[in-house]
């Protein structure tokens, strides 16, 4: 079966392209590099022991996109690709609509052009904005709170009234957490241009000297310690996800909606702490103001995906930053 992975030379797409040809699937990545590195894909190849075809070209382009469908046969498109840093999507929205709106629904009508109706979304828990309650269900009430968030909903609503137009297509959208960790080789792992912003790269980066303090934004939520508490998931199990979804899409009768993540929070405090403990390194930080937008505690209850998955989540919060602390060390600089 050969797959599609757009974005598949991203951070959450190179280590699910191991583990789906590592399944014994045929895999083809298609990515433009903006946010991305063609080193990621060389190390892919070495630790799977085999070339991989990478077709440079843009979502948003119909060519680009043709091309690939005519020279193969596609089965399944697993689609990540798509701008994913929430502050730059307050300060460039239409980028976002863009390049993950726009950019998806051109994908959509040319699989539909060469009758290839199977795919598995890369959306988001952002979806949920601040949820009523903890932990959160696929049922839950959808808010968002930025034009990164919208524009997940967004591809999420294109994919159902897809369906409704045409019920032959297969449709698994899931719904990450927090993914951190990297591949246990530490060959590849998360590379952020520029600074970070998610919290683990940013850790990490600290440990390593190569940035001189972590900023944590804000003390004064209502959780255990004051910082926000988050459902932090190893990107090998959030992968692991994927693998499960493409073995069992063929069966889903309806869209599928699955969060994937640990069930567990975790704050801020407690993640530096877990980092330091297995790095035996001190990270530096300071408590700054609150970001706009940011809530207190978001974390899933995965019990769907144990039922029309067969999945969960295996990982330690250990395994997670000993994982992160060993690629960030063999790779001060990344990529």
């Amino acid at each position: 079966m050969k797959v599609l992975v757009t974005g598949g030379a991203g951070y959450i797409g190179s280590h699910t392209v191991v583990l789906l040809i590592e399944a014994g699937y045929e895999v083809l990545v298609f990515d433009n590099f903006c946010n991305s590195s063609r080193e990621s894909i060389r190390r892919v190849e070495k630790i799977v022991n085999q070339e991989i075809t990478v077709i440079e070209g843009d979502i948003r382009n119909r060519d680009d996109l043709r091309n690939v469908f005519e020279k193969y046969a596609i089965s399944t498109v697993i689609h990540f690709a798509g701008l994913k840093a929430v502050g730059e999507s307050v300060e460039k929205p239409l980028k976002y609509y863009d390049t993950n709106v726009n950019g998806s629904a051109v994908l959509f009508e040319v699989m539909a052009e060469h009758n290839c109706k199977s795919i598995i979304f890369s959306s988001s828990a952002t979806v949920y904005g601040d949820p009523h309650t903890t932990p959160i269900l696929e049922n839950f009430p959808l808010f968002v709170t930025n034009p990164y968030g919208r524009s997940k909903l967004m591809v999420e609503e294109i994919l159902r009234d897809i369906y409704v137009s045409d019920n032959e297509w297969k449709i698994v959208l899931l719904r990450y957490f927090n993914p951190v960790g990297a591949h246990e080789s530490g060959t590849i792992g998360e590379n952020p241009n520029g600074i970070p912003n998610n919290l683990m790269p940013f850790i990490a980066q600290t440990a390593v000297g190569k940035r001189e303090i972590l900023s944590v934004f804000g003390d004064d939520y209502d959780t255990k310690d004051g910082t926000g508490v988050r459902d932090y998931i190893h990107v090998v199990d959030l992968s692991r996800g994927h693998v499960q979804a493409l073995e069992r899409i063929s069966s889903f009768r309806d869209p599928m909606t699955i969060n994937l993540g640990t069930g567990t929070g975790y704050s801020v405090l407690e993640m530096i702490k877990a980092f330091e403990k297995v790095s035996e390194k001190k990270v530096p930080y300071k408590i700054v103001p609150r970001r706009a937008g940011d809530i207190a505690t978001c974390f899933a209850d995965p019990s769907y995906a144990k039922k029309v998955l067969d999945w969960e989540a295996t990982k330690t919060i250990d395994e997670m930053c000993k994982d992160s602390w060993h690629w960030q060390s063999k790779n001060p600089n990344g990529y």
